[in-house]
């Protein structure tokens, strides 16, 4: 029987990179992936199709019409959507063949087959063809991911009824595409397929958007995908969704009026759950929660010795850099080094044009703590590249303590805001303060410059716009 010291249950971001610092300090690791080709969800079905498919559907969007204004003259724009979905199956399979020559390189032992946990210390895996095979290890960590979530009156059928997975692949632009849920995946694909030519109508249970963002940014964020012609209906709860010769119809409840809804594809994204069945967590007694997520301690150890879990399978929010972070920790501490997550910077992300990223506090979430804030904002429209640009549109708005100045949070509405963010987290993460910020050095013309003076502007020093 092969003897690891780290065995990991799952290839997601989480567990790849787990396995990879395990190797690089030094422990004999293994990583066990179910499906044919490693990177988990986001790489194959998640994260990296979705960004390809957002990127190819904007640069169609700019085609048609933004290009004449920057005197680019394009005449008969057509779509080729195989086109486009090959080169999206292109960006996925490069990076999960990254993702495997990294393993080699690296020295990791990778198993393909259904990983479980026959007792502490050993894992059975179960390959799709063959007879299993059984392999010993000090450590197990569990990186299993999630799925998402199917509800009974409005199940997945994978043709009509669609998970993020079928919507990524849809062969034909739907005529009318119904997304029930607004948050990041609902406003993501929404976005995609609206820009390909759908009517979409978005349908969420609350009555807002991008839950767990600054309302106020999430506010103007359904303002301007209402412009770009998505349509919402908020405080409407789905009551069924049924299919007949294809067509789907939604009945759903508004102020108590009911209300319906048809269309070709109906995309349920109303969440995702933990997934570990089949790890044999269950069998060995492994600590649940209500939720069905794996307990751990602050060391990513649940109740049964030798036996960890990281990334979507345990408490948090469910994203692929939480999980990256948890993996690294997670080995560095059983290697004997002081691994940790800071999970009060951990960057939320709405990958929309215009972009809506956030990070700590909300406005909101300081008021219930009764805490003392200041608020600093600044308008892209007052910033000189984004002019150039002419991509006007977002905020950049912090939040910071009322008497140290300590940045609390941010948040940032912008086509480039999953990359301003990263600014903002980095000064966090040290404790910084917004005049820290303020008055660090920023290039000219950058759009980074809102985030200077967004910070400015919470001592009410903002250079190019008038503060109040």
């Amino acid at each position: 029987m092969d003897k690891f010291d780290v065995v990991i249950i799952g290839s997601g971001p989480g567990g790849y990179v787990a396995a990879i610092r395990s190797a690089q300090l030094g422990l004999k690791t293994a990583i066990i992936e179910k499906d044919p080709e490693l990177g988990g969800t986001c790489l194959n079905v998640g994260c990296i199709p979705s960004k390809a498919l957002l990127a190819s559907s904007d640069h169609f969007t700019f085609a048609k019409k933004e290009a004449a204004k920057h005197g680019i003259v394009l005449d008969k724009i057509r779509l080729d959507l195989g086109t486009m979905l090959t080169r999206k199956d292109k960006v996925v399979k490069t990076l999960t063949g990254g993702v495997r020559a990294l393993m080699k390189g690296n020295k990791v032992t990778v198993f393909t087959g259904l990983g479980s946990i026959s007792e502490p210390g050993k894992v059975r895996i179960q390959p799709n063809d063959g007879s299993p095979n059984e392999i010993a290890a000090d450590h197990i960590v569990i990186a299993t991911g999630s799925v998402p979530v199917n509800l009974p009156n409005m199940a997945f059928d994978g043709n009509t009824i669609v998970s993020s997975t079928e919507a990524l692949c849809f062969d034909q632009v739907p005529a009318k595409f119904l997304v029930i849920g607004a948050g990041a995946i609902g406003l993501e694909l929404g976005s995609v397929w609206n820009r390909l030519g759908s009517e979409v109508t978005v349908l969420e249970f609350l009555p807002r958007i991008a839950v767990g963002f600054d309302l106020e940014m999430s506010n103007l964020l359904q303002r301007s995908l209402t412009a770009q012609g998505m349509k919402f209906h908020l405080e409407t709860k789905v009551g069924s969704v049924k299919v007949t010769n294809g067509r789907a119809v939604a009945t759903a409840t508004k102020g108590g009026e009911e209300l319906k809804f048809e269309a070709d594809k109906v995309l349920v994204s109303v969440g995702r759950r933990a997934f570990a069945e089949g790890v044999g967590a269950d069998k060995l007694g492994v600590a649940m929660d209500e939720r069905g997520r794996i307990k751990v301690d602050e060391n990513f150890r649940t109740n049964i010795p030798g036996i960890y879990a990281i990334g979507d399978v345990i408490a948090g929010p469910m994203l692929a850099h939480k999980a990256e972070e948890e993996g690294i920790a997670c080995v560095e501490l059983i290697a004997g080094k002081a691994g940790h997550v800071n999970y009060e910077v951990i960057p939320g992300i709405i990958y929309t044009n215009p972009e809506l990223a956030g990070v700590g506090l909300t406005e909101e979430q300081a008021k219930e703590e009764s805490r003392k804030v200041r608020i600093g904002k600044f308008p892209f429209r007052a910033n000189g590249r984004a002019l150039a640009n002419e991509d006007v549109e977002g905020w950049v708005k912090f939040i910071a303590d009322g008497e140290t100045d300590r940045i609390l949070g941010a948040s940032v509405l912008n086509h480039a805001a999953s990359e301003l963010i990263a600014e903002i987290v980095a000064v966090m993460e040290f404790g910084g303060s917004s005049e820290d910020l303020g008055r660090t050095v920023h290039a000219h013309p950058t759009l980074s410059e809102a985030v200077k003076e967004a910070a400015l502007a919470v001592e009410k020093r903002a250079i190019h716009i008038g503060n109040r």
